[in-house]
C-alpha cells in the first residue's frame, strides 16, 4: 500500500493515528481541545466542573492595545517628579480617561521618597530600561515602595444581597440563578460571593492542620470569596457575566449570593513605562546561605518594591527592570485588570527567609503577567492567601530561584501558568507559615517547565498539563495528585491564555499583547 493511500485509510477510520504508533500531528489535552470550528472545547468532570477561561485577565478585560498617551510635562534628572505628576492630575482628562504622560529623562534620578500616582489618567514614562536609559534610584534606607499607584479606597458593596439559587455552580460557568436580578443592569459590577462554612473547613481538613513544631499554627476559620465580574446579561432570574467562577459555590458550604458593587473609589487608566528602578543598599551587611554558606547582601533597610499597586483598576506596567528591591518589582494588592509586562526582577538584596523576594507578586484579581523574568527570588511569579482569581502568569520564566512560584497559601483560586520555565507547587503547605495549608484551588499549570508539585484539594481540582520537568512529591505527603496529563510533552494549543482570548475576540486581540 502506498503512503498517500495509507493516510486516506487512516482518515477514514475512527483510530487516530496513535493507535498505529504514528505520532499524531497535533497532540491535544482530553479536557481541553478544538471543536470542529477550531475553538476550544471544555471537558467537564461528573459535577460540571471544567478548566476556567482565563483571557479575562489584563488590562481593560484582556486583549485591549496598551494606549499611547501624549506627553504633558517633562523632567530631567535632578527636578522634581512628584510636582510633575501632581500638575498632569489638576489637569481635566480626556475621552479616554486620560490626563496625560510624565515623560522622566535618560539619566539617573536620585529619589529620597515615595513617587505617589492618587488621580486616575497618569502615565510615568522612561526612556528605556536598561542602564542607558531613564533609572530612578531609591536613596531612602527604609523598606518602601519606590512608585505607588493607590486609589482612595477598594470599593464596597451597593443594594441588597441576591442569594444564589443554584444548588451547585461549577468551576468554570459564567451563569447563575438568583432570587431576584431586580435593579440589575447589564455593564453592573457586581460581586459574586462563594461562602465558606465551618463544615467546608472541616471537610477540606483545614481546622486540624498538623501544629508547627515550633508553634504558631492557626487553624482555618469560614471565609468568604468576593469575585468581581461585570454583568453581561441577564435572561428573567439568570444573569451571565464576564469572567467565570473560579471555586464551586455548593448548597452545602453556605452557597453565595451577588451583590451591586461601587469601585469609584478606585483610580485607573494609570500607566508606567521603560524605565529601570534601582535600590541603594549597604554593601557591609550580609548573611550566609547553604551548606555552602555562600555569602549575599542582606540589608533590608532600603527600596522593597519597585511599583506597588492598590485600590486601582485598569493599569499597565510595560518594560520595567527592578534592580536591588527587597520583595518585588511589581506588588499587584487590591487591584483588577493590571497587566505587567516585558519586565524584570533582578539581583534581588535581603535575607533569603519567608517575607521576601516575591519579584512579581498578586494579591488582586483578573490580573495578566505576561513575557516577565526573576533571577534571584524566592515565590517569583506569586499569589497570595484567599485571592478570588482568575490570575495569569504567561511565558514568564525564574532562574537562581530560592523557592518556587506557586498560590502561597489559604485558598487562593482560579490561576493560571502558562508557559512558565520555574520551579512550581501547588499544594497543601500544610503548618507552614501560620499554617498555608491548601495554597491553591483550581489553578492550572500549562506547558510549563521545570520541576512541579500539583496535588488535589479537597472539593476542587489542580491541572497539570502538558508538563515537562520532574514530577514532585509535596512537602507534606501523602495527598492525592491533582490531574496530570501529558507529563514529558507539551500539548496543543502551546498557549492556554492566547487561544482563550483568540477564541473570545478573535486574532486582533492577541496581536494587541504578542
Amino acid at each position: 500500500m502506498k503512503r498517500r493511500e495509507f493516510i486516506h485509510l487512516l482518515g477514514s477510520l475512527p483510530l487516530a493515528p496513535a493507535a498505529f504508533g504514528l505520532a499524531p500531528v497535533n497532540h491535544h489535552s482530553k479536557l481541553v481541545y478544538p471543536g470542529r470550528n477550531g475553538k476550544l472545547m471544555y471537558a467537564p468532570d461528573e459535577k460540571g466542573n471544567t478548566i476556567p477561561d482565563f483571557s479575562n485577565c489584563g488590562y481593560m478585560g484582556g486583549g485591549v492595545r496598551l494606549p499611547d498617551v501624549p506627553v504633558r510635562a517633562e523632567v530631567a534628572p535632578g527636578q522634581n517628579i512628584q510636582a510633575a505628576i501632581d500638575n498632569v492630575s489638576r489637569m481635566p482628562p480626556d475621552k479616554r480617561g486620560f490626563r496625560g504622560a510624565v515623560l522622566l529623562k535618560k539619566g539617573v534620578h536620585k529619589i529620597g521618597d515615595t513617587i505617589r500616582i492618587s488621580k486616575s489618567g497618569i502615565v510615568l514614562r522612561g526612556e528605556g530600561q536598561d542602564e542607558n536609559g531613564t533609572v530612578l534610584v531609591a536613596t531612602q534606607k527604609k523598606q518602601h515602595s519606590l512608585i505607588e499607584v493607590k486609589g482612595q479606597g477598594f470599593g464596597k458593596a451597593a443594594g441588597p444581597a441576591r442569594r444564589i439559587l443554584d444548588t451547585y455552580a461549577p468551576v468554570g460557568t459564567h451563569t447563575l440563578k438568583l432570587d431576584s436580578t431586580k435593579s440589575l443592569r447589564v455593564g453592573d459590577n457586581i460581586i459574586v460571593r462563594r461562602t465558606g462554612n465551618k463544615e467546608w473547613i472541616h471537610e477540606i481538613g483545614m481546622d486540624r492542620i498538623v501544629p508547627r513544631p515550633t508553634g504558631g499554627t492557626k487553624q482555618w476559620e469560614p471565609f468568604n470569596l468576593d469575585f468581581e465580574r461585570v454583568v453581561a446579561r441577564i435572561d428573567g432570574d439568570r444573569i451571565t457575566f464576564d469572567a467565570p467562577v473560579v471555586c464551586e459555590i455548593d448548597e452545602r458550604w453556605g452557597g453565595g449570593e451577588v451583590l451591586a458593587f461601587d469601585s469609584s473609589e478606585r483610580i485607573s487608566q494609570i500607566g508606567i513605562e521603560d524605565l529601570r528602578g534601582a535600590s541603594e543598599f549597604d554593601k557591609d551587611i550580609t548573611a550566609e546561605y547553604g551548606k555552602e554558606k555562600t555569602k549575599y547582601f542582606s540589608d533590608e533597610n532600603h527600596g522593597w518594591d519597585l511599583i506597588s499597586i492598590n485600590a486601582a483598576e485598569n493599569v499597565w506596567v510595560k518594560n520595567i527592570t527592578a534592580l536591588h528591591f527587597g520583595y518585588s518589582a511589581v506588588n499587584i494588592g487590591k487591584a483588577r485588570w493590571v497587566t505587567v509586562l516585558d519586565s524584570k526582577c533582578l539581583d534581588m538584596v535581603s535575607v533569603i527567609t519567608g517575607g521576601r523576594r516575591y519579584s512579581f507578586n498578586v494579591d488582586g484579581q483578573s490580573n495578566l503577567v505576561l513575557r516577565c523574568e526573576a533571577e534571584s527570588g524566592r515565590h517569583d511569579f506569586v499569589v497570595g492567601g484567599r485571592v478570588p482569581g482568575p490570575n495569569a502568569f504567561v511565558h514568564c520564566s525564574a532562574s537562581n530561584t530560592f523557592a518556587s512560584s506557586e498560590p502561597h497559601h489559604r485558598w487562593s483560586t482560579g490561576g493560571l501558568f502558562d508557559n512558565v520555565k520555574a520551579p512550581l507547587a501547588i499544594q497543601d503547605r500544610g503548618h507552614y507559615g501560620s499554617g498555608h495549608g491548601w495554597s491553591g484551588a483550581n489553578y492550572v499549570a500549562w506547558n510549563c517547565e521545570g520541576p512541579l508539585v500539583c496535588q488535589k484539594p479537597p472539593t476542587a481540582q489542580n491541572w497539570a498539563i502538558g508538563h515537562v520537568g520532574e514530577k514532585q512529591a509535596g512537602a507534606f505527603e501523602p495527598r492525592e495528585d491533582g490531574y496530570w496529563e501529558s507529563l514529558g510533552r507539551h500539548v496543543e494549543p502551546q498557549s492556554l491564555y492566547f487561544q482563550q482570548l483568540k477564541d473570545r475576540l478573535g486574532n486582533t486581540a492577541v496581536k494587541n499583547i504578542s
